[in-house]
């Protein structure tokens, strides 16, 4: 049997700090964290490794760096509101409303959708709200929001998103023309002027839409 706090512990020291990642709220939300909670039981063993995993209907939990990479990049406040579009497994909701966030979450699929509403539950995660619809319209019944993540790849950012950034505000989505290989982009909202900047290479599954993203 594995020992899930050995397994979170060397995750987080061996593929999360060793990377560069540094931010307090972000290391206690991932060794705090159950992550074997949210794959599969037949992946369950693999659940603290160095790479992403199958969670069923063609999608996949995020390498465990590239979700400590992204929550640090967001720059997550205590009491603020993210937007997440790709609900998936749940686990990267539940690491924001770890560090204290309001979380707003959007996924596609339905059995995703209902897997992800249970585990909250029995968890008592309260602070994440679901909804099951098309990611690439938000979720407007509550922008604007502090901060906005998108855990799926398309060929350009959905201007709804944009709109429902607060200002200030910051949002992270992968974009890019192929399959699994995109940038990740930085969109940072003030005083009424969007700015984009690269943050380097990732690859996530694709973000589709009613409008064909």
């Amino acid at each position: 049997m594995v020992d899930p706090v050995r397994s979170r512990e060397r995750m987080v020291r061996e593929q999360i700090e060793a990377r560069g990642v540094s931010d307090p709220a972000v290391l206690s939300a991932m060794r705090s964290l159950h992550r074997h909670l949210f794959v599969e039981e037949a992946f369950a063993y693999k659940a603290y490794s160095d790479g992403p995993l199958p969670i069923g209907e063609g999608q996949t939990i995020s390498q465990p760096f590239i979700v400590a990479r992204m929550s640090e990049l967001l720059q997550v406040e205590p009491g603020m509101s993210v937007l997440e579009i790709g609900t998936g497994s749940g686990y990267q909701a539940a690491v924001l409303a770890h560090m204290g966030a309001d979380v707003y979450t959007v996924e596609r699929i339905k059995k995703l959708f209902f897997a992800a509403r249970k585990r909250f539950m029995d968890m008592r995660m309260f602070s994440v709200k679901l909804k099951l619809d098309d990611g690439t319209m938000g979720w407007p019944e509550h922008a604007p929001y502090d901060r906005i993540i998108v855990t799926a790849g398309g060929p350009e950012v959905p201007e709804p998103l944009i709109d429902q950034l607060a200002d200030p505000g910051r949002m992270l989505i992968p974009v890019g023309e192929s399959k699994r290989v995109q940038r990740l982009v930085l969109i940072e909202k003030l005083d009424g002027r969007v700015t984009r900047s690269d943050q380097g290479d990732v690859a996530f599954v694709d973000l589709v839409g009613q409008h064909g993203w």
